[in-house]
């Protein structure tokens, strides 16, 4: 007899079937294009479920001629290793938001803009339009590609150990853990807390031993990697949409020749499509999964936070790094936020 927990009947609810593994060489004896792909998320997460489907889709199309092995978890490093690591060709893909690969490419980062985007129509309609492209661009400024379809890793929320973060006054002081990027930093300064950067596969510890009193992330990110272990409560800020751009070095892809590249490209733009599905469902179901695990939800007023936001001087500051170009490109979407 077969007992499905919780876990197992979320995880069926999107269809996440796929296992981490070697993809499967269907003809060939050995692969002849080796490419390694690696990110900070779960083994779990759907970026990884997704991306290893991918792969074997890929093999099974290039009769096992091409062969993408997925590194979930930081086992390749940090997200600064992993990039540098792809920069010099050391590694293949990587996943990355474009937060933290803003460090490179700065205008990476305007995706993540507090409170720039209310919902994922307006999300999909930016990245996949005129920013996105723009964005692309960017990136083949410094010899890496950038697939068109970005993948999903969801609206950020806030969570706290010690009280419940309600309202903007509650972040006053606050040591929350962000990522390692100015974007996130610049924001809760703005927003009155003391931001500290750790890298997420040292966030867990950070946390049980209150190097930092909260953080903040998507429920999927919370919910895999475990951090309702050492949070209590869960604020829906929304303050930030966070998605992963996933990135080639130029070099090592177009060593490909041209028909094994695009069957690469589209499995890969077309699992995002499905990834994106997976998340945003994924996260809508959530909420009772956390809840049993302990962590409280709370409801909050996010035009507050979105006001304190507009007071300080977060917007200007971010429109005169990003240029007046990029800017307008975000607003034709997200609204005017000046």
């Amino acid at each position: 007899m077969i007992t499905m927990n919780r876990r197992t009947l979320i995880m069926s609810s999107v269809a996440m079937t796929a296992t981490l593994a070697t993809p499967r060489i269907m003809h060939a004896s050995s692969p002849e294009f080796s490419f390694k792909f690696a990110n900070i998320m779960p083994v779990d997460h759907p970026l990884n479920t997704r991306m290893t489907e991918a792969s074997n889709k890929i093999s099974e199309q290039t009769d096992g001629r091409v062969s993408i092995q997925v590194f979930p978890a930081s086992q390749l490093g940090t997200d600064a290793d992993m990039l540098s690591q792809l920069r010099s060709g050391g590694l293949d893909l990587l996943a990355q938001t474009g937060l933290i690969a803003a460090t490179l490419v700065p205008p990476a980062a305007i995706t993540g803009v507090g409170f720039a985007y209310p919902d994922y129509a307006q999300v999909w309609k930016s990245v996949d339009g005129e920013l996105g492209r723009s964005i692309r661009t960017a990136f083949e400024k410094v010899n890496l590609i950038a697939f068109e379809k970005m993948w999903d890793n969801g609206f950020r929320q806030t969570t706290s150990i010690g009280k419940p973060i309600k309202s903007p006054e509650d972040l006053k002081g606050f040591k929350i853990r962000v990522p390692p990027a100015p974007l996130w930093t610049s924001l809760f300064k703005s927003l009155g807390a003391a931001p500290t950067s750790i890298p997420w596969g040292e966030t867990y510890s950070a946390l049980q031993t209150h190097v930092a009193d909260g953080l903040e992330n998507p429920l999927a990110g919370i919910y895999f990697a475990k951090m309702y272990e050492v949070q209590k409560y869960l604020s829906r800020t929304n303050h930030m949409w966070d998605g992963f751009w996933i990135l080639a070095n130029r070099d090592n892809f177009e060593m490909l020749p041209e028909d094994l590249r695009d069957i690469v490209v589209t499995e890969i733009n077309r699992s995002a499509l499905v990834q994106r599905a997976d998340v945003e469902k994924l996260n809508s179901e959530l909420q009772a999964e956390l809840a049993s695990k302990g962590l409280e939800f709370i409801d909050v007023d996010v035009s507050k936070f979105r006001a304190t936001l507009q007071a300080s001087s977060f917007y200007s500051d971010w429109k005169g790094r990003f240029g007046e170009e990029a800017w307008a490109l975000l607003e034709s979407t997200s609204g005017k936020l000046i």
